[in-house]
């Protein structure tokens, strides 16, 4: 039973460190093509004089609308769990 956790406990290193040296570098971008796109045609497209506010409510309007969900739900729990009870 030793040998199960030395093995996975090796498998779990190798993935972590085959992540960090696969990182690219700080800063680096890592598609041009896209940031351009954003700049170019989120006016047009989008009518948004914000690239950043074109971006997070009508390129990613599903993602944000999840993202919303689960932090609602989130808050939900925790207010659940610490309210107060009546004795």
């Amino acid at each position: 039973m030793k040998w199960l956790a030395i093995a996975s406990f090796c498998v779990a290193a190798g993935f972590l460190i085959f992540g960090a040296v696969a990182l690219r570098p700080f800063g680096a971008p890592t598609l041009k093509e896209m940031d351009d796109y954003f700049n170019r045609f989120s006016q047009p497209e989008v009518a948004a004089n914000n690239a950043v506010t074109a971006i997070v409510f009508d390129y990613r309007g599903y993602d944000t609308l999840g993202e919303a969900t689960v932090l609602f739900t989130a808050v939900t729990g925790v207010a659940l769990i610490l309210r107060r009870t009546k004795k």
